[in-house]
């Protein structure tokens, strides 16, 4: 019984999904410990602690008011989109989800407020920032069509915010990775958002692609995706990664495949390896830029 309220648990907070925070912690530390020699190891534990803990918020939260308006019930779910489905199987209840929301992103605070009493105003503006998009992103953000845009700067956030607590300066090279891991993250949102299409336009949930539009969005996605390159390859000449971060193009085959199979929306069999490439892409390129700056 204990075993499977874990297991429960576990999907309820997406467990999986929690490895992009992981990764933009990694990069963090990454940059830090490149440009300026160093590394904690009590602040890099916490920081991870603090993170993860806010990110099974947003998704605990998001779960609750996807529930709550009614895109979760009637959504054709997958391992990528459409929600947990704790909810609508009647798993756990509405209620118990959303304290769980809060009680995680209390933790996260917690974590966060201990930074800002030993590195100050520039932790507690980020700290701040946290708070606000967590609580607000499945009220408002996500409904005005932000969603990718909040995960991009979250991607930002995380890196510069990590990098900050180990060296307590700020840094072009930390803000110039968060940019890529932001992409990385807006690009997997935006391609988990086609299943998801007719029911949040059915219950009105904003997202980019319901603005844009399907065939809009499958010819513009290949933008995001091919931006952490282009950004890999300049960051070379510029100084904010290095050339053994080449080995980032690792991810390129799984890049061509989300690229070459996004047109294929409309048949949800088919639509889940695209999904699937893309997250490969995105999980591979941010764990082979983090391993390529402590070179």
């Amino acid at each position: 019984m204990i075993s499977e309220d874990i297991t429960i648990w576990m999907r309820a907070i997406r467990i999986r999904f929690l490895l992009a925070s992981v990764i933009a912690v990694i990069n963090g530390i990454s940059v830090a410990f490149w440009k300026n020699g160093i590394f904690n190891l009590s602040y890099a534990i916490l920081t991870f602690a603090g993170i993860i803990c806010l990110h099974a918020s947003v998704d605990l939260l998001n779960d609750y008011w996807d529930y709550k308006r009614g895109t979760d019930v009637i959504t054709r779910r997958t391992k990528f989109s459409g929600g947990t489905g704790v909810l609508p199987e009647k798993l756990l209840r509405p209620k118990t989800v959303y304290t769980a929301g809060v009680i995680f992103m209390i933790l996260g605070v917690l974590a966060g407020t201990y930074f800002v009493v030993i590195r100050g105003i520039t932790i507690a503006i980020i700290l701040g920032f946290a708070i606000v998009t967590i609580y607000l992103y499945s009220i408002n953000i996500v409904n005005a069509g932000l969603g990718e845009i909040f995960v991009a700067i979250k991607g930002i956030m995380i890196v510069l915010g990590t990098f900050y607590i180990q060296t307590g300066v700020i840094d072009p090279s930390a803000i110039f990775i968060g940019v890529i891991i932001g992409f990385l993250s807006a690009s997997v949102l935006f391609v988990n958002s086609f299943p998801d299409y007719d029911a949040d336009r059915y219950t009105g949930r904003r997202s980019l692609l319901t603005i844009l539009g399907k065939q809009n969005g499958s010819r513009l996605f290949p933008i995001p995706v091919l931006i952490p390159y282009i950004l890999i390859l300049a960051g070379i000449f510029l100084g904010y990664t290095k050339f053994v971060s080449l080995a980032c193009l690792a991810s390129i085959p799984y890049a061509i495949k989300a690229i070459k199979d996004i047109d294929k929306y409309e048949d949800l069999s088919q639509f889940v390896p695209v999904m699937a490439a893309t997250v490969m892409y995105a999980r591979i390129t941010g764990f082979m830029l983090a391993i390529s700056l402590l070179f």
